[in-house]
């Protein structure tokens, strides 16, 4: 019987094949988007696409992602919803991830391309939690202290915890800047604990010897 953790290496392995091969097709579209000058309206097409059609719909969501419906079954549909709809480049992309049965990441590749062009534009999104909302004094000397940091604009996409208690969490990638007052305290209990257990093993190891 697989474990939960065994479970869990393997949901996270498939999550990092899957990140890896979306990357590789994000790429290419970027490069032929960035060629034409048209990065950032190929950008607001994928979007639009998945944010207002595809997740929106479960039955639409669930054609993307389905193994069972053939691909020359899907090419037919895709061509019938999205001719004349969209741009070249992005018909012709959806029938290409549609030909090598890549539909199910099309979410994955779009938040690849975002941070692509992102890049290209010496642009990064910054997550940003806190225990109430930031007003425009306080998110303008955040973005002042991350382009200092980072020689970036930053982008903040902000999102309200009461359970931080106060402070704030921003990350940048994997890169984590933790200031709320839970987890300094959490990490006070937790060098108290490990230091009584220190003191407690020292102990032992002194009575052993009497």
């Amino acid at each position: 019987m697989t474990t939960n953790g065994a479970d869990h290496n393997a949901r996270l392995k498939a999550d990092v094949g899957a990140r890896r091969v979306a990357r590789v097709y994000a790429e290419a579209l970027f490069n032929e988007a960035n060629a034409r000058n048209q990065s950032r309206e190929i950008l607001d097409e994928l979007e639009a696409l998945v944010n207002d059609v595809v997740r929106p719909n479960p039955d639409t969501e669930a054609f993307f992602r389905s193994a069972a419906i053939g691909r020359d079954r899907k090419a037919e549909a895709l061509r019938a919803a999205l001719g004349g709809r969209t741009s070249d480049l992005v018909f012709n992309f959806i029938l290409v991830l549609n030909d090598h049965y890549r539909l199910d990441l099309l979410a994955v590749i779009v938040a690849a391309y975002r941070e692509l062009l992102e890049q290209h534009t010496g642009q990064m999104r910054v997550q940003v939690r806190t225990a109430v909302p930031l007003d425009h004094d306080h998110q303008e000397r955040l973005r002042h202290e991350l382009r200092q940091a980072f020689a970036r604009e930053p982008i903040l996409e902000q999102r309200v915890d009461p359970d931080l208690l106060g402070g704030l969490v921003v990350q940048v990638g994997d890169w984590l800047y933790d200031a709320s007052v839970r987890t300094r305290i959490e990490s006070i209990r937790n060098q108290l604990i490990e230091r009584s257990s220190y003191e407690i093993q020292s102990g032992r190891d002194r009575f052993s010897h009497l």
